[in-house]
């Protein structure tokens, strides 16, 4: 069993509170947004003033950031003015995220599997930096002559970076399919499937090509081996319900 050290002093508590934010960054929150969550459960409920007090952050951002905690599934707002939020429970989240985290490491253990038992050298290759796995997102783009999925929960960061290499793809005449979460919009350029509790970025290319990225895009898996790109492919059909 974990034990846990209650805070004896004003200046412990505000450390524990920074160090919970940081932490929480690795579920895709903002400082803000993981330290307005912070707020929400320590008050049990709250309105923009009161977290922004109790974040520490901006006023004129609370609301923003409330409204982008709902849109995330990390608060639930109620009727009426001024709105009140309140926090989805700790273990909700803790649910959501690990049966998320569970599904992104089947799709790396199947690579990792089909790469062991064929005794296939070389196959997954390492990008680090968001820039430059932004950059093979965009390169797999280009190469592509018939079909790009992308499924992910951060099309949004994609979308401003490649938007013109989407545009070009498509005047080529391929084919493209889009799976992200329900705030990330709907492109008018591309097939479009919402869905909620994405968390890897996945990307198939000509069903030759696969990509694999973490939730922050820090850093991705890469493979030209058409194998692995097919048993992705097929990983992320029955995702979606495409197949049995």
């Amino acid at each position: 069993m974990t034990t846990i050290a209650i805070p004896k002093s004003k200046e412990e508590l505000y450390t524990e509170f920074r160090l919970l934010a940081d932490k929480l960054a690795v579920l895709g929150l903002s400082q803000y947004e993981a330290r307005a969550y912070i707020a929400l459960i320590a008050h049990g409920y709250g309105n923009a003033d009161v977290v922004a007090t109790t974040a520490q952050i901006p006023r004129t951002s609370s609301y923003k950031v409330l409204q982008s905690l709902e849109a995330k599934r990390f608060a639930i707002g109620t009727q009426g003015r001024p709105k009140i939020f309140k926090p989805e429970p700790p273990k909700n989240v803790y649910e959501r995220f690990k049966a998320d985290l569970e599904e992104t490491f089947e799709k790396l253990s199947l690579l990792h599997e089909i790469v062991y038992d064929r005794g296939l050298p070389q196959l997954i290759y390492t990008i680090a930096g968001k820039e430059k796995v932004i950059e093979k997102i965009g390169e797999l783009l280009d190469k592509s002559t018939r079909s790009f999925m992308i499924c992910t929960p951060a099309f949004s960061s994609i979308r401003d970076k490649l938007h013109k290499k989407f545009q070009s793809a498509l005047s080529r005449g391929v084919s493209i399919t889009i799976v992200t979460s329900p705030t990330q919009g709907r492109p008018d350029y591309a097939k479009v499937a919402h869905r909620d509790g994405l968390l890897a970025t996945d990307v198939i290319a000509d069903y030759e090509q696969a990509l694999i990225a973490a939730p922050d895009l820090s850093a991705c898996g890469y493979t030209d081996n058409e194998l692995l790109a097919k048993h992705l492919q097929d990983f992320i059909d029955i995702m979606l319900g495409h197949k049995e």
